[in-house]
């Protein structure tokens, strides 16, 4: 699927695989017969299908659990899920008992403190040529 695919062309479709139609009164209806709270409009279920509103969280949750698809893949697409796989695969491999050790204690500093450690931890990796650019 295209990464540029908006919230709602992931709900329709997400409806679709799940077997209904994607269609503001299906979507009103079923999403009422699961929803606690306040029913939502048919107007409302319109926006959410035609990109002009996205559900809150908590609603969002509701979409998901009925079209049995994990909440962030709805809303912001599989590649996100894939790049938080990555990222915190890349921290289970790379971060071992020490490190974690480091991480807590770093973590327990004061934030004046923590920026001091920051800023050295960045001018070695810097040095090194290992410095992210998206770390500033």
């Amino acid at each position: 699927m295209d990464e540029k695919i908006e919230f709602s062309q992931r709900l329709r479709d997400a409806m679709v695989r799940a077997g209904y139609g994607a269609s503001p009164s299906v979507l009103e209806h079923e999403f009422n017969l699961r929803w606690q709270g306040r029913s939502i409009s048919n107007q409302a279920a319109w926006g959410w299908l035609n990109n002009r509103a996205i559900p809150t969280q908590d609603k969002l949750q509701i979409l998901a659990e009925w079209l049995k698809v994990e909440p962030e893949v709805l809303r912001f697409g599989e590649r996100v899920r894939h790049k938080v796989a990555e990222q915190r695969q890349r921290w289970d491999e790379g971060a071992g008992y020490l490190e974690r050790e480091t991480f807590d204690a770093f973590l327990k500093l004061p934030a004046p403190q923590r920026k001091i450690i920051r800023e050295v931890i960045l001018t070695f990796a810097k040095a090194h040529g290992t410095a992210d650019s998206d770390t500033r």
